[in-house]
């Protein structure tokens, strides 16, 4: 005989989902199926907490307690540095394989990196921006008009200086 229910017992499900769009129920059920939820409910919970990161692939985080699930969004760098971009949402059906050729401010970089600061696991606030100028690198834009990796060696050389910045702790 399975355990009894716990209603204060808290359960994460960490999964990939494209923003503002209902996933397959069928990638869902295996997950949250044995939890005693509705993969249908909560796929559309889902597209109802992604909705500001439409057409881009982000990490959801399922809170679980009481049958209840709670959606809170873990954006990766790649998709806060598109989100950045200010690009218009496509459809990921007809338009494939786009390049991200925008131009990004040193300043968004900055705030992303404050974002990404609790994750990073670089030393000092400098590493992570460099961190984020590789993932811009990546993705296919520029920074203040520049090639990312050029920014990237000024901070490693000392002429561009970065404002140091400690993430709050995070339970």
């Amino acid at each position: 005989m399975p355990p009894k229910f716990d209603p204060t017992a808290v359960q994460y499900v960490c999964l990939r989902a494209v923003g503002g769009e209902v996933g397959a129920t069928s990638a869902l059920a295996p997950k949250i199926g044995p939890l005693g939820l509705s993969p249908k409910k909560v796929g559309d919970d889902i597209a109802k907490g992604t909705k500001d990161w439409k057409g881009l692939k982000v990490t959801v985080k399922l809170t679980i307690q009481n049958r209840k699930a709670t959606v809170s969004v873990v954006p990766a760098a790649a998709s806060m540095v598109i989100k950045a971009l200010k690009e218009p949402p496509r459809d990921r059906k007809k338009v494939k394989n786009v390049a991200h050729d925008g131009d990004v401010s040193f300043k968004d970089i900055y705030d992303i990196a404050k974002q990404m600061r609790g994750r990073s696991m670089a030393r000092k606030m400098a590493g992570t921006c460099c961190e984020i100028l590789g993932t811009a690198q990546s993705v296919g834009c520029t920074v203040d008009g520049q090639h990312p990796h050029d920014l990237i060696e000024a901070i490693q050389n000392g002429e561009k200086v970065v404002e140091d910045y400690e993430a709050p702790a995070t339970a």
